[in-house]
């Protein structure tokens, strides 16, 4: 039924990751939402600034999904014990046709409880090198600027920043800057 990839164990250890590209997202979706509930309530730094109902979260879902399907994203999942969800990310190709050789890395999350585990670094190195592997040339994010130890995950990943945008982000009154990194993936 699920149409996924159990990706090899001694780049995964010890979450269990999985590319998402069908009906598997479905079967995650409710422990999926309860993690995005749960770092978006926690102050999370991934597109909401409140945590979304679970109607506009399954659209959401539905969006990376189809674009999984037909081949323009890729989404990973990592899973802890017990069925529950460790963390995700994607990226997603540009739509504009001359951008499209290029890719944004749209949302990397771990679950509080496994955070310092290694989750996010073993999901945004498997989404790099998956995007090298779909022949993308540059792949690109964003991360809000409080957010110290992802911009430090991302160099160390090696992201470098492009860009800053100097209060672009609004979470309620308060602005944060904008940080634009990106990693050169073919020559």
């Amino acid at each position: 039924m699920a149409k996924s990839q159990r990706l090899p164990t001694a780049l995964t250890a010890p979450a269990t990751y999985v590319q998402v590209t069908g009906p598997l997202a479905e079967r995650i979706a409710g422990n999926l939402y309860s993690v995005v509930v749960a770092v978006v309530s926690g102050g999370g730094a991934i597109g909401w600034v409140k945590p979304p109902s679970r109607a506009e979260f399954d659209e959401w879902l539905d969006d990376v999904v189809a674009a999984a399907r037909s081949g323009d994203a890729v989404a990973v999942l990592a899973g802890a014990a017990g069925g529950a969800v460790a963390g995700f990310g994607y990226w997603r190709r540009y739509e504009r046709p001359t951008l499209r050789v290029n890719a944004d890395l749209e949302k990397v999350f771990v679950a509080p409880a496994d955070r310092g585990t290694g989750v996010g670094g073993r999901l945004v190195s498997l989404l790099t090198e998956s995007a090298r592997q779909s022949g993308i040339e540059t792949l690109t994010l964003d991360v809000r600027g409080d957010n110290a130890g992802a911009i430090r995950l991302y160099e160390r990943l090696g992201f470098t920043e492009y860009g800053r945008r100097r209060g672009f982000v609004a979470v309620g009154p308060f602005r944060y800057d904008q940080v634009l990194l990106a990693q050169r993936l073919q020559t």
